[in-house]
């Protein structure tokens, strides 16, 4: 007779949540509610003699920290650990974002966010043509190491873990990063984070891509395969639907096409000869959070058990790390409105406990004024006290996976799952999501739900308070975060005095070396990062990798 629910429980306690307890033994400790009634770390549904029932629930639903991690990656949750509150950051040059970063810190934030201006973002020095009115507007300008080196001031990066959203130049940023924690005296094993470096979704529904699709992925492999050994810690790749999702997927859509991105990946990554189980464990995810709650928390947990099995049964991974979907979730900007603009605060709040309910590990909360301009420091310290609120205030992170059995979280949960899946099968006729995006598949499959939604909105299907529905005659604006002209001239002349003082013979022996390389398959990694310490631009290096393999032009035919 197989194992009664009961017996399969008493088996996780032993085999898997007994030892997450004994790291942290306070976890095991049993809470209480505003009202002092005990809260269990784990609800389970009454026992039952429904053979299939049960059955059903194990192999879709299980146990916390156990495949298909359904339930959430860790088996106790935020009941030994809450998520890193990484509120994103970025604006001006390296000074003006480093105090913002240490006001952060200073709030109780518990993680950097790296927010990187456009020039940045797709390779360009801040003195170039293109960057002319770019510099420092939607994230901090980054040159050279010495930019670096102040962002990071005073923030001991052993300590402190980092994400970085860049892309198409993200070997450049991290090998900035590991430069800068050298000189901090932090190992490269020591530091950890995340570096997005997801390039695929920049040619679905973002644009920052500088490189064709074959010399990228070959840049994402070889970050994959340099981390492998020397910075364990650290998240080689944050494959992400939030920008997706931002461009008007529906859930099932980012779910899908995310999921699909990470494949390609993991195929690339293979193809190059490395073993799924040492690089896999560091891949990690990156999702919107938008305000249909039920349904976003359900998105969650269908993409981490469909993760799970597309590793296990795909990919032949056997280490249980390598099949755990670990995700950051941003609230989604998209649905922010310049009208009223205090609306905002409920909408985000919304959106974070969507994304708390679904085993979110990290997690960004937008500010109120950001449909307007980047947020000030009142706003974005009441986006970060949101997440404290949630934390330590609504007892949801009591208990783990706190809406599994629901009907309508299940219901929903096997119906993202099943759509996210066809998509998948979709691509994979296709032959894998290069030649899906190269066929402008993804793309208008976005461009037709976007268009969807918005037209529920023109017709008032769709309510949006304050916007066209319950409007006011007068809507008051708060004062917003101003980049002044000051800090991109700043910018600008500090990176003469770079390369004024820097040693050109070296540089020019590195960007030649790097560029010669890139001809064959070396891996880059090593290389950029010599080019990094000897103080060359991410310009430059940027160009030495054009030289070679080219620049990537969308077909709008």
């Amino acid at each position: 007779m197989p194992d009664s629910l009961q017996q399969r429980f008493e088996q996780w306690k032993a085999r898997t949540l007994a030892p997450a307890t004994a790291k942290v033994p306070e976890c095991a400790e049993r809470t209480v509610t505003v009202s002092g009634q005990p809260m269990d770390g784990l609800y389970l549904p009454v026992e039952t003699r429904d053979e299939q029932a049960r059955d059903r629930y194990l192999e879709q639903v299980g146990f916390p920290g156990e495949y298909p991690f359904t339930r959430g990656v860790q088996p106790t949750m935020y009941r030994s650990r809450l998520w890193t509150m990484r509120q994103y950051a970025g604006f001006a040059d390296a000074e003006e974002t480093n105090q913002r970063y240490r006001f952060l810190l200073e709030q109780g934030q518990t993680g950097l966010s790296v927010a990187f201006d456009l020039p940045t973002q797709i390779g360009y020095d801040s003195d170039h043509a293109l960057a002319l009115g770019e510099i420092g507007k939607v994230g901090v300008a980054i040159d050279t190491l010495a930019d670096m080196e102040i962002l990071f001031d005073a923030i001991p990066l052993g300590k402190v873990s980092t994400s970085m959203t860049i892309n198409a130049p993200a070997a450049v940023l991290l090998a900035m990063y590991i430069a800068v924690g050298a000189r901090q005296g932090v190992a490269a094993s020591q530091l950890a984070g995340t570096i997005q470096n997801d390039v695929l979704k920049e040619y679905i529904a973002r644009g920052t891509y500088i490189f064709p699709p074959g010399p990228s992925l070959r840049l994402i492999t070889n970050i994959f395969e340099y981390a492998a050994e020397h910075l364990p810690q650290f998240n080689t790749v944050s494959v992400s639907g939030y920008h997706m999702r931002e461009a008007g997927s529906t859930a099932a859509q980012e779910v899908g096409f995310t999921l699909a991105d990470g494949i390609a990946y993991v195929d690339a990554a293979l193809s190059a000869g490395l073993d799924v189980d040492r690089f896999a464990p560091r891949i990690s995810f990156f999702f919107g959070a938008m305000t249909d709650v039920l349904e976003e928390v359900a998105k969650f947990r269908a993409a981490r058990r469909l993760w799970a099995r597309i590793m296990k049964e795909r990919f032949g991974a056997k280490d249980p790390r390598s099949c755990m979907l670990r995700f950051h979730t941003q609230t989604c900007g998209a649905t922010l409105t310049a009208q009223q603009v205090d609306n905002n605060v409920v909408r985000v709040t919304l959106q974070a406990l969507a994304a708390v309910l679904g085993g979110t590990q990290s997690l960004h909360t937008n500010s109120r004024d950001e449909a307007l301009a980047l947020p000030t420091e009142e706003a974005v310290r009441l986006a970060l006290r949101t997440q404290q609120i949630i934390a330590h205030e609504s007892g949801v992170t009591h208990t783990v996976d706190p809406l599994a059995g629901s009907y309508c979280i299940e219901k929903l949960t096997d119906r993202i799952e099943a759509e996210a899946a066809a998509y998948i099968d979709k691509i994979d006729e296709m032959g894998g999501m290069v030649r899906a995006i190269e066929q402008h598949y993804p793309q208008a499959e976005i461009e037709q739900s976007s268009y969807r939604y918005q037209q529920e909105i023109e017709r008032d299907d769709r309510v949006i308070v304050g916007v066209n529905r319950y409007d006011t005659e007068t809507d008051t604006q708060p004062e917003t975060l101003s980049i002044s002209e000051q800090a991109a001239r700043r910018q600008i002349e500090r990176l003469c005095q770079v390369r004024a003082k820097r040693d050109g013979a070296a540089v020019a022996r590195a960007l030649e070396t790097l560029e010669a390389s890139a001809r064959g398959d070396a891996n880059l990694m090593p290389l950029i990062l010599d080019a990094v310490q000897a103080y060359a631009s991410v310009g430059e290096i940027c160009n030495a990798l054009r030289h070679v393999f080219g620049e990537f032009e969308e077909c709008t035919t």
